[in-house]
């Protein structure tokens, strides 16, 4: 970056409102809609500084469906410049907007949440109502290998399909989910199906609590669209992974199913191959390349994305 571009963006970012949205996206990805409520001014107005910082590279600009949301660059110059401005903010500034903030995340949550508890006994069955959900299996059973594992770690596990899928392969299996009812639900699934050896455990997906590289397969299946933040999401899953290990995170190829939003609380409309697998580089992971299974009728995509940490060689190795 040099003189004349890094003026450009000081200027960019040098007014009040363009430093709260530098700060509110330093947290999350937001939409326009929700940074507009934050801010308290008009979509209009919020959408002009947007603009004019993505003009600047300050920000990034990526429509999902019928909105579009904003997050900090990814250009390492630009992040380190943001860094540096909002260190030098006075942070009780920021407190009416970070109170703000929550309120839309409790109400996103609250949202999500009852969604989950209400529709936990018929999870499944509706899961196959988009796509053919033996194919997937069967696709995510190739892309794991014959094992067997020492520990698979299941995020979102929902009602324990991927642990009832993989748990005989597995000497060990950890699920974690936030909605009381879907582990309720796995409970049941994982005893009917005879596993012993599985731990189903209360947990957040940004923050599992788990041991660094403690798992050598790590599944995340069909939750990252749920997610405000899907990047720190696949960051934590990937910390999970062992050397040697795989991490498979299975969800929607980019769709224009607009009515999953509101119908079923769908934040994100699915994901391109080049978004996560940047995010599985940056995570320290070998992306492949992804398996794309089409539906048999009008319906959606889905995409399995494996990556794998690279082996560590023992010390005494020739």
């Amino acid at each position: 970056m040099n003189a004349d571009q890094t003026v450009e963006v000081l200027r960019a970012a040098g007014e009040p409102t363009r430093l709260r949205v530098l700060s509110l996206l330093a947290g999350e990805e937001l939409s326009v809609m929700e940074l507009s409520r934050i801010l308290e001014q008009s979509q209009p107005r919020v959408s002009r500084h947007l603009k004019l910082m993505a003009d600047a590279g300050l920000i990034e600009r990526f429509p999902d469906g019928a909105r579009v949301f904003y997050r900090l660059s990814s250009d390492p110059l630009a992040r380190r410049l943001i860094d540096t401005v909002l260190d030098l903010l006075d942070a009780s500034e920021g407190e009416a907007d970070d109170r703000r903030l929550e309120e839309v995340r409790r109400e996103r949550e609250a949202a999500a949440g009852a969604y989950f508890e209400r529709v936990a006994p018929q999870w499944d069955r509706m899961r196959s109502l988009y796509v053919c959900e033996s194919a997937v299996e069967a696709a995510i059973l190739e892309a794991a290998g014959e094992g067997p594992f020492e520990r698979v770690v299941d995020l979102g596990t929902g009602s324990g399909r991927m642990l009832t899928l993989l748990g005989g392969k597995a000497r060990m299996s950890i699920g974690l989910d936030l909605s009381q009812n879907m582990l309720n639900l796995a409970r049941a699934n994982v005893t009917r199906a005879g596993l012993e050896k599985v731990e189903l455990r209360h947990g957040d997906i940004f923050s599992t609590r788990l041991p660094k590289q403690s798992a050598d397969l790590v599944l995340v299946h069909q939750v990252l669209h749920y997610l405000a933040d899907p990047a720190t999401a696949v960051a934590e899953a990937s910390r999970l992974v062992a050397s040697g290990g795989r991490l498979i995170i299975v969800d929607f190829a980019p769709h224009k199913l607009e009515q999953l939003r509101e119908e079923h609380q769908h934040r994100r409309l699915g994901f391109a191959d080049d978004e996560v697998k940047h995010w599985l580089a940056e995570a320290g992971l070998q992306p492949s390349a992804p398996i794309v299974l089409p539906p048999d009728v009008e319906g959606l995509t889905v995409s399995i994305w494996t990556a794998d940490r690279p082996a560590v060689a023992e010390a005494n190795a020739a």
